[in-house]
């Protein structure tokens, strides 16, 4: 495995660890690339079932882009930089956002531009009370570019997104609970075994349930309510002949706790 990014299994949960904590876990073009390489594994692997990503060190989740790789990139000209670092900036949240497997963030300290788009990203979030977010990109003259400017008003709302996206500042992460980016903050300590919590407790249901109920929100949240309804009629479909829903049934009725891994 890369030391870009540190993996381990425990059991059904995958845990992905960026590593780069002298650069605060900024993503470089490698990072990315090696994140987007674990998920097609992971996604592979019928033994994982969800996922936790944190940041190595007590500093940072991730501060965001590699700013001086980004900069070669501008300097190379617009059309490389929109293909360097945009689209793979895009690409990459795009995977996490429509990833098949609960993704869970544990946002273990600073959480800048990237790192904040990764939180946005993802299905779920616990954050340490020493994380901080901020959504800097101004601060350079550009907006955010792997998706803040569209995921974070949905979360947000317009108004609060805004003022965030225009100020650059930082906020804490009881303002991140607030307005919607994270679920819950946790003591620093207690910010693993959270967030390894939260997925025994989605553990507890059918995997293929938990990947439809993800694709018909992903999908359907930034349609018309008449369409989302069509796309949760087709996940349901597509779960009713399965024997998830058969021992689902089934145990309800005699009143047992399901067992879908041993159907």
């Amino acid at each position: 495995m890369s030391e870009l990014i540190k993996y381990a299994r425990h059991d059904a949960i995958a845990v992905m660890t960026l590593n780069r904590p002298q650069k605060l876990n900024a993503l470089n073009y490698a990072t990315n690339d090696r994140l987007l390489a674990l998920l097609d594994a992971i996604e592979d692997d019928p033994a994982v079932r969800a996922v936790i990503l944190t940041g190595a060190g007590d500093r940072a989740f991730s501060a965001g882009a590699d700013i001086h790789e980004f900069a070669e990139s501008i300097n190379a000209s617009v059309d490389v930089a929109v293909k360097q670092f945009c689209r793979r900036g895009q690409t990459m949240t795009a995977r996490l956002e429509a990833f098949p497997k609960p993704v869970i963030a544990a946002v273990n300290g600073i959480a800048f531009g990237g790192g904040c788009e990764i939180t946005e990203a993802v299905h779920l979030a616990i954050a340490s009370d020493k994380a901080t977010f901020a959504k800097p990109e101004i601060n350079i003259a550009i907006p955010p570019t792997f998706g803040g400017t569209q995921r974070l008003p949905r979360l947000a709302g317009r108004k609060r997104a805004l003022e965030l996206l225009l100020t650059g500042d930082v906020f804490s992460a009881e303002r991140a609970c607030e307005i919607g980016l994270v679920n819950k903050v946790v003591p620093h300590d207690d910010l693993l075994p959270a967030a390894f919590e939260l997925a025994e407790r989605i553990l507890r249901h059918s995997s293929l349930a938990a990947s439809r109920i993800i694709s018909a929100v992903t999908r359907g949240i930034n349609t018309t309510i008449e369409e989302g309804l069509l796309i949760e009629r087709e996940q349901f479909a597509r779960m009713a002949a399965t024997g998830d829903v058969k021992e689902g049934l089934s145990a309800w009725i005699e009143r047992r706790v399901p067992d879908y891994e041993g159907r």
